[in-house]
């Protein structure tokens, strides 16, 4: 018994979400502009936006098509303004610990489907501005709908277990070695566009296996893979930085194909970014080792 007590209470302890102090935030404004640039290097749109979405309801963001992982079917929430389903009451501290620390705003983890093993690379400032742009799109008042795991997944507080291994809570540091281009691709690529949550291949328990980052992984819906894009891709390879970056603005690739499945709407977000972040991230890419595509 007195076992039992020591481990439940252990973890407990570990397992205590540790949100950031209002003192993280900046002295001013979040901007709305800048905010924007963020919204769509993120793809917010992509998992929040009605399914087929089109224009300006790809702005109404109450919630998208469900993600199905080996651990159970995620619903994306409602992140509109709506001060009852979506995060219109949300303070700034609120949407960066979210952002950053993966918590609810009642110190609630959050399930890891909401990719802020990404996000928590975003500087806070960042945050601050993409949380005053999101605050000017429509309300929208769809209820969440639950998700639905299986035990032990279902125990919200055992992500809190998950996170001492895959959340550090750092912010991006460019390296001194590489150029401000290929920075700018790194941040991009590593924060808001969260490319190694489909790109990078996982663990048993759902973490990034970062040896391999990158390089491929199966598709979480069980159906084909996710491509390698390092140099050592047998697909992209060869392709160059300015096939990379034309593809990213077009979707069309060297070889006249066109972009298919999830990454279509991957692409019309890129597509929305200034010709030089595109630029960066190709340069980003091409300058990463390459690694072989699994076989």
């Amino acid at each position: 018994m007195a076992a039992l007590l020591v481990g439940a209470a252990s973890f407990w302890l570990l397992t205590e979400p540790k949100p950031l102090a209002a003192s993280v935030l900046p002295d001013r404004a979040g901007d709305p502009v800048k905010g924007e640039l963020l919204f769509w290097a993120g793809g917010c749109a992509s998992c929040h936006a009605a399914p087929g979405s089109k224009g300006d309801d790809r702005l109404k963001l109450a919630g998208g098509e469900p993600i199905v992982s080996p651990f159970g079917t995620f619903h994306a929430p409602n992140i509109s303004p709506d001060k009852v389903h979506g995060i219109g009451n949300w303070s700034t501290l609120d949407f960066v610990n979210a952002m950053k620390r993966g918590l609810g705003p009642d110190g609630e983890h959050l399930y890891p489907a909401f990719p802020y093993t990404s996000y928590q690379r975003m500087p806070v400032a960042d945050l601050v501005d993409l949380k005053a742009y999101l605050d000017t799109l429509p309300a929208d008042a769809t209820p969440n709908k639950a998700h639905e795991l299986p035990f032990p997944f279902s125990i919200r507080r055992g992500v809190g277990l998950w996170k001492l291994f895959y959340l550090d809570g750092e912010t991006f540091a460019p390296d001194p070695s590489k150029s401000d281009e290929i920075n700018r691709g790194a941040y991009l690529v590593q924060g808001p566009g969260h490319c190694n949550e489909c790109h990078t291949p996982r663990n048993a328990i759902g973490g990034l296996d970062r040896s391999r980052a990158l390089a491929g992984a199966p598709d979480p819906s069980g159906k084909g893979t996710i491509p390698n894009i390092t140099p050592g891709s047998s697909t992209m390879g060869d392709w160059t930085a300015d096939d990379i970056a034309n593809f990213l603005e077009t979707g069309m690739t060297p070889d006249f194909d066109s972009v298919g499945g999830t990454m279509v709407e991957v692409q019309e977000n890129m597509a929305k970014l200034p010709a030089s972040d595109r630029a960066a991230i190709a340069a980003y890419l091409k300058d990463l080792p390459p690694i072989a595509s699994a076989k």
